[in-house]
């Protein structure tokens, strides 16, 4: 008779499954390890949670890299949230709980707000990795190319390029291994994922601009030594927020030979490069609902004189709002002594804050 022992309760094979289907970015969910974690040893790995067996795999065979994925995670949570902190989806669904089987449904559900999720998860790390290059956290790999075009009189090429391509390289072989598997949910959900996380990517590679310092005599600036980097991740995020705003529903139909994502209403044209998709329509996040994702807007803090989503209007669906007093202690009259330090009193104040009914 076959052994019970080894046999998984249907409770937990389930979640299994449904950790392997819905997978996508639950790697984001490391952003939960210990902060004193140094991962050198491959043993570490399993300390890790969200990961697939791929994922799994390129950690012990990149242990350093690892250091800087857990960053990245980190940084996706932060910037993401700050990003919308201003809107009814503030991205409080994105602190994926490390024992969940699947996401929060907003994040599940093909949505507008998975697409931003998964485009900036994306960039993020692909960003830290290529930064991490040029200030030397990464040994496996150095500055970024020098670019082959001459430069005009005045200039030249010198200083640490962020090094973008290794940075692309490893952050997609990590990022896009859960949707590349078997069991990565619907063949329309794995499209739309993949296509928005390489429109990460390309607004990471739009933002590689031309950074310079200068040089000369008396700050005359007769020479300035330029290089490739990339712009901070906050202005990334701000470009994919726009994209967000003009994200273009699709439907998934035949086109050609295969089946594709093709916009709903406007399906004589494929899906551009450069555009957010996204498969459902949201909630309006105005109240609570377990089954949308929504954690609604009440006791939100709203910006009475605003005219823009954070706007007590738009924030609290027109339910009203309530005023409260808040005491601000600030540095006030400071003066410069020579030399060099600066003294200053402190300094009280009232303000006036708005929180949603």
């Amino acid at each position: 008779m076959r052994s019970s022992s080894h046999v998984l309760p249907l409770g937990v094979l389930t979640a299994l499954l449904l950790s392997q289907v819905c997978s996508g970015i639950k790697w984001l969910s490391i952003s939960h390890a210990p902060a004193s974690l140094h991962i050198n040893q491959t043993q570490h790995c399993k300390l890790l949670p969200g990961m697939v067996s791929s994922q799994a795999q390129l950690c012990r065979s990149n242990l350093e890299l690892m250091q800087t994925i857990v960053t990245a995670a980190r940084e996706v949570k932060k910037t993401c949230q700050k990003t919308f902190s201003d809107m009814r989806w503030n991205c409080s669904s994105i602190d994926i709980p490390i024992d969940a089987p699947k996401y929060r449904p907003d994040l599940e559900r093909g949505t507008r707000e998975a697409a931003f999720v998964y485009a900036l998860s994306a960039a993020t790390i692909s960003h830290t990795i290529a930064r991490a290059c040029t200030t030397g956290d990464l040994r496996q790999c150095t500055c970024g190319p020098i670019p082959a075009q001459i430069p005009e009189p005045g200039y030249r090429w010198g200083g640490c390029a962020d090094n973008l391509q290794y940075g692309l390289i490893m952050g997609s072989k990590f990022s896009d291994a859960p949707m590349k598997m078997k069991r990565a949910g619907s063949h329309a959900n794995k499209l739309m994922h993949l296509h928005n996380s390489e429109v990460g990517r390309q607004a990471l590679r739009d933002a590689l601009v031309m950074k310079c310092k200068c040089h000369g005599v008396s700050g005359s600036c007769s020479i300035r030594t330029c290089w490739r980097g990339l712009q901070d991740l906050r202005e990334i995020a701000m470009d994919l927020k726009i994209k967000y705003l003009s994200a273009t529903k699709v439907v998934h139909r035949p086109l050609g030979t295969r089946k594709q994502l093709v916009p709903k209403d406007i399906d004589i044209r494929p899906v551009r490069d450069n555009e957010l998709v996204y498969l459902q329509s949201s909630s309006d996040f105005c109240t609570q609902s377990e089954k949308l994702g929504s954690i609604g807007t009440q006791d939100r803090q709203c910006n009475k004189t605003s005219l823009g989503s954070d706007s007590c209007d738009l924030m609290c669906c027109g339910r009203g709002y309530n005023p409260y007093t808040e005491k601000l202690v600030e540095r006030c009259h400071c003066k410069y002594h020579w030399c060099c330090y600066v003294t200053c009193k402190k300094c009280e104040r009232i303000v006036e804050r708005y929180v949603c009914k």
